[in-house]
């Protein structure tokens, strides 16, 4: 399996940021970590040998990229204007310095004339769910693993203009049947899943709560609850992720 590390300087957020790329060709999917996690916890997880065959024989590449929740979303100690801050700036790093630097890495091979998709587990798929939501033109998919997709359980009843384009619960809720966007949802491939078992009940609802919102926009979705046994860690996780990136890499 071809493997590249990069290490590159963000003007966003004013830091080097890390960044890892498993595999030569296919559909680029962005990997982000779980909560406070790290470009490697994939790898370090086993989540990148469960999808190895599909890696090796050139169907997709991973970019596995950095976190700042513990300067955004995770510390609740430091000032909510400065956290928002680091949230928005980590946007634009995303979608400004990194998109582009996706479409460099051997783009020759990649599968890019649908877009980059997203994913990730627990804040990871928040963040997945809500980059591809908040840029449908650049990102076609997304597979969020036990995802929380509101920034309540975070900020509590504080909401500012940034959290609220950082919560898909919230702004999906205030998008008319008819914006825009919503006929580009609509062409998108959208997998939200969690388990009912330990860990996953504030998930369970928000996944849940995301698709009443789907639904009553026409918006195709893929929402799995699987069984009362299913926790909110990473063995359940090794068993998701191939089982949806197979069907999105091959089904039509």
């Amino acid at each position: 399996m071809n493997i590249a590390y990069y290490k590159e300087y963000s003007q966003c957020l004013e830091r080097d940021m890390e960044f890892k790329v498993y595999g030569h060709a296919g559909r680029p999917i962005l990997v982000f970590p779980s909560q406070d996690g790290r470009f490697y916890d994939f790898e370090d997880q086993g989540m990148v040998d469960t999808i190895s065959s599909f890696i090796e024989n050139g169907d997709c590449q991973l970019f596995c990229v950095d976190s700042v929740d513990q300067e955004g979303w995770s510390e609740s100690h430091l000032p909510y204007e400065h956290r928002t801050y680091i949230i928005e700036q980590y946007y634009f790093y995303i979608v400004n310095e990194l998109v582009p630097r996706i479409f460099e890495i051997n783009a020759n091979g990649g599968d890019y004339a649908d877009g980059i998709y997203t994913t990730g587990v627990s804040l990871g798929a928040s963040h997945a769910v809500n980059f591809m939501f908040r840029n449908p033109d650049v990102f076609k998919g997304c597979i969020g693993l036990s995802g929380y997709y509101d920034c309540d359980i975070f900020f509590g009843n504080y909401c500012d203009d940034i959290l609220y384009r950082n919560s898909p619960i919230r702004y999906l809720n205030g998008m008319n049947y008819d914006h825009p966007y919503v006929q580009k949802y609509r062409e998108c491939r959208i997998v939200l899943c969690c388990g009912q078992g330990a860990w996953e009940d504030e998930m369970v609802k928000s996944t849940g709560r995301m698709q009443e919102l789907l639904n009553a926009k026409d918006i195709p979705a893929w929402c799995d609850f699987w069984g009362y046994d299913v926790s909110h860690d990473w063995p359940w996780w090794r068993i998701q992720f191939p089982y949806f990136i197979e069907h999105i890499l091959f089904d039509d």
